[in-house]
């Protein structure tokens, strides 16, 4: 590793496919011999985050700490992958900032009609019946704000995992050098 590792911070409504494709991409990755980190959503919410809730001052410095996680770790791997919702375009901004150069960011497109039909955690089911009341997304007070610029668009509505970890996999290792 002659460089800092280039970061990829997805963004997207839950279920759209982050991890699924992170997962994925990360295999490609580490095959093609880079030296891949991943900081998970959840996997930090319920390690690192736990503390923290879903209102937006929270959201916001959640975002933040996994900025630093990035930054901390970014001279032992070539890329890290952050697949996490991230709503707020001035959170995403944030961490571009800080993390510049080698920041990308990576919006999973999909519409609340296709999340609800996935819903593989349910979160959308409880929500619809009053059990989650700050959903990303679903929730008045906390709204998924979609990037105006991203990086790259994976259309998860009506792309499948495959076809979505293939050009993410092509898309970072032409950025990722």
């Amino acid at each position: 590793m002659s460089r800092p590792a280039q970061i990829y911070w997805f963004t997207g409504l839950s279920g759209s496919g982050k991890t699924t494709v992170g997962n994925a991409v990360r295999g490609l990755l580490e095959a093609d011999g880079l030296a891949v980190d991943t900081l998970d959503g959840d996997d930090v919410r319920s390690r690192l985050h736990r503390h923290l809730g879903f209102s937006r001052p929270e959201i916001e410095e959640n975002n933040r700490l996994i900025s630093e996680l990035c930054a901390a770790d970014r001279d032992q791997f070539d890329v890290i992958l952050v697949p996490i919702i991230s709503p707020f375009r001035v959170s995403r901004q944030r961490a571009r900032e800080h993390l510049q150069p080698g920041f990308h960011e990576v919006f999973f497109s999909a519409d609340l009609d296709a999340v609800r039909q996935r819903d593989s955690k349910n979160l959308y089911a409880r929500a619809d019946q009053g059990l989650i009341p700050d959903m990303i997304g679903v929730a008045d007070h906390v709204p998924y704000e979609a990037p105006e610029n991203p990086d790259m668009v994976i259309d998860s509505s009506h792309e499948t995992a495959e076809e979505s970890s293939r050009r993410l996999h092509e898309f970072i290792r032409l950025t990722a050098g």
